[in-house]
């Protein structure tokens, strides 16, 4: 077969089979999620795809994108996507880096996607991972099909920082202070009637649907909480204590406010004014298991159903560094399971790709399953002080798993109380 053929739906399912095949789809990473972009009869990827979008074809880092992935120069590779132009392009780049097994498969929009008895697969929870295009329809007033309706509230999370807002925001966005909603004493979330208050001043009740973003700030900036942790980490977080409060429709923008500029919409510096409601509608909070508190915490190292995961740096879980200037002690928690989320306390780079868009969900899941972590538990993920178990758990709740939470107090609060066991150095 030439190496550079372009398959019919038949070969490409007869291909499959192989184990040297690898599927890679060029589409927006929102598309291979589950979202139609170009009106296809059915949304998500054909199984076993990886995500490949045409758009880091220009990044200097591509070819280490694709070693990461695990696509090597011995695979039969096919390329699909919404059209050839894109295909190509990703082709020419394989090709440019040694690959020769390149192929073509053109048929996916309307062969593939528009036939139900072809398998795809999309995150479970796609539909509250948006993308630029879905809240530009929001701003402008064009619902979209998939928009549940009434009231939408777009947020600008930040850390202290509202110039990071007053420089350019989403048109139409609030901003909202993450210290409105976690304690900035011990960095949990704050008691309900703090939270009803800080919703209800923002216009949130639990039927609006809000859209949550933040904005990567430079990491050598000197605000405490540098990196995208005062951005995109801190809107999860966010997040994560409306939905824990009862927000029944909380969506978070992919990307956020990078993507939003990359799609080339319209930023505004207007201060947004905010309507105040005066009730919430439902009791706060309405889902409390998403949250774990210390003594919980103690009963799943316990038990044989739960675990703890650890989603800090490698340095803070053997102890080199606490992580955080507040925090003192270094160490980890005896017994939690370990998934590296990064390089340090402010950055997750093995849960995101380099546009910033939450990674391939089944790349995590294998980093989650290889550590030993099963959805048949509950699972209860922190770090130092709740932002990237946030966000950790987001990724988890997207992908279906059913009992998940955030260990709310994380290192911090644990160590603060010498009873607590804790261990240094690298495990046996």
């Amino acid at each position: 077969m030439d190496h550079s053929a372009s398959l019919t739906t038949l070969q490409l399912l007869n291909m499959m089979d192989g184990r040297n095949t690898c599927l890679v789809d060029v589409r927006p990473v929102d598309a291979y999620n589950g979202w139609r972009h170009e009106n296809e009869k059915r949304g998500g990827h054909i199984p076993g795809a990886r995500s490949l979008p045409v758009k880091w074809a220009g990044y200097i880092d591509w070819i280490e994108i694709v070693r990461n992935k695990e696509i090597w120069p011995y695979h039969q590779i096919v390329l699909y996507g919404y059209n050839a132009k894109d295909t190509e392009e990703v082709a020419r780049r394989f090709k440019g880096a040694g690959y020769e097994n390149v192929f073509f498969y053109h048929h996916f929009p309307d062969e593939w996607a528009g036939n139900e008895n072809l398998p795809l697969d999309h995150l479970p929870g796609y539909q509250n991972l948006v993308y630029p295009q879905w809240v530009n329809e929001v701003t402008e007033g064009r619902t979209p099909a998939t928009h549940p309706g009434g009231r939408t509230v777009i947020c600008h999370a930040h850390y202290r920082n509202r110039d990071a807002y007053l420089s350019g925001h989403i048109p139409g966005a609030i901003d909202i202070d993450t210290n409105a909603l976690e304690s900035t004493r011990t960095w949990n979330r704050r008691s309900p009637e703090e939270i009803r208050k800080t919703l209800l001043d923002h216009g949130i009740d639990s039927d609006t649907t809000v859209i949550m973003y933040g904005k990567y700030m430079d990491p050598d900036s000197d605000d405490e909480f540098p990196g995208s942790a005062a951005g995109d980490i801190g809107a999860i977080r966010c997040a994560f204590i409306m939905m824990y409060a009862g927000v029944k429709d909380v969506r978070v923008l992919n990307g956020g406010f990078h993507s939003w500029e990359d799609a080339g919409f319209q930023v505004d510096t207007d201060d947004v004014p905010k309507t105040s409601l005066a009730d919430f509608g439902r009791d706060i909070p309405a889902r409390p298991e998403l949250a774990v508190d210390i003594n919980e915490a103690r009963e799943m190292l316990a038990s044989e159903k739960a675990e703890l995961v650890c989603v800090r740096s490698r340095p803070e879980y053997i102890g080199e560094v606490s992580g955080y200037n507040y925090i003192e002690a270094k160490g980890r928690i005896p017994g939690a399971v370990f998934v590296d989320a990064g390089s340090d306390a402010y950055h997750m780079e093995n849960y995101r790709n380099l546009d910033y868009t939450t990674r391939e969900f089944r790349e995590v899941e294998k980093i989650w399953r290889e550590a030993g972590l099963s959805p048949d538990k509950h699972l209860a993920f922190y770090c130092g002080t709740g932002w990237r178990g946030s966000e950790a758990w987001f990724n988890a709740w997207l992908m279906g798993w059913p009992r998940v939470s955030v260990f709310d107090g994380g290192w911090f609060e644990w160590s603060n109380d010498p009873d607590n066991p804790y261990e240094t150095g690298v495990p046996d």
